[in-house]
């Protein structure tokens, strides 16, 4: 690896911008590279001694060997630079390829490893597996989301709806909070309980449940929250629900029912990644809503469109 080659610059630079913040928050999992030159539409995010390397984004190649050809010379010149900078291991550098999931796909495994280590976000740690699925375990993205949250659900009762791995869920536990964490798949649910044990954190004050959320919020919930954290996807069409989920279509009568489950000074942050959302005109009139998306943007992002987070109070 030549160290004048601009991929060798860009990775070497960044992770010198990235110093202070890995250092303040005790990070070991964070994004040191995204598309930041046009010629390698990559993302990088490190996990602690290993880096995923996403292809994403509109291709710049096309089926025809030269530029296929191309490809594997940028794909290498990407595993060299971040051996050069990053001092980690080839085998430990893993190129995935990112779309958008559909259906059961966001479930599936792509490998059989059943390999798990922890990375650590200020003092809470999370377990990953960077082999057996498209998504290590862990949304960067939410980073500051789960900040707001541990400091502020100290003796409220917090509900996270696709709950994912739970990482939302282990914030509000060691802020305080009583949780209920649910998701439609029993694999993350459980990945969720190992979250909360690698926290020393008490199962039995927490509740976990595999449900079909979308047929859930449906209607208003029987039980009363202080804190709701909803981050649907922006489509599925999975197995394990009974209807297509469309977040653009179905958001407001999610949000209405939820509304009713707040209690009097509770608060629901929504949030999605559907990059051309736009909340519905009815939560605006019945709604306080504060548009907080940049405020819980990592400052390790540089796509401020990685998602939108709305902060909805009763009037």
């Amino acid at each position: 690896m030549k160290e004048s080659s601009i991929i060798f610059n860009r990775l070497r630079k960044n992770l010198k911008i990235r110093k202070n913040l890995v250092k303040k928050s005790e990070l070991t999992a964070y994004r040191l590279y995204e598309k930041d030159i046009p010629e390698y539409p990559y993302i990088i995010d490190i996990f602690g001694d290993y880096a995923i390397v996403y292809e994403k984004g509109k291709r710049i190649y096309d089926d025809n060997l030269e530029d296929i050809d191309i490809q594997v010379e940028h794909q290498q010149d990407i595993l060299e630079a971040l051996i050069a900078v990053m001092a980690f291991d080839e085998e430990n550098i893993i190129f995935k390829t990112r779309k958008v999931q559909r259906g059961n796909d966001q479930y599936e495994k792509i490998n059989r490893h059943e390999e798990f280590f922890t990375v650590t976000e200020n003092d809470m740690k999370f377990l990953i597996n960077v082999h057996d699925y498209l998504d290590p375990g862990l949304y960067l993205d939410h980073r500051p989301l789960r900040e707001i949250i541990r400091n502020s659900s100290e003796g409220k009762k917090v509900l996270n709806l696709f709950a994912y791995t739970g990482s939302i869920s282990v914030a509000a536990a060691l802020g305080g909070g009583l949780t209920t964490t649910i998701d439609m798949s029993n694999t993350y649910l459980s990945w969720a309980e190992d979250n909360f044990a690698e926290n020393n954190i008490e199962l039995k004050k927490h509740h976990f449940l595999q449900e079909d959320i979308t047929k859930l919020l449906m209607d208003p919930l029987d039980e009363k929250f202080d804190m709701i954290i909803l981050d649907p996807p922006s489509f599925s069409n999975s197995k394990r629900m009974e209807d297509i989920f469309d977040v653009q279509r179905d958001h407001y009568v999610m949000v209405k029912n939820l509304m009713k489950s707040l209690t009097p000074n509770g608060v629901l942050y929504f949030s999605n990644n559907y990059r051309k959302f736009k909340l519905d005109e009815h939560i605006l009139e019945n709604y306080q809503v504060k548009d907080i998306t940049l405020k819980t943007i990592p400052k390790d992002f540089r796509d401020l469109k990685i998602h939108v987070c709305f902060e909805i109070r009763l009037k």
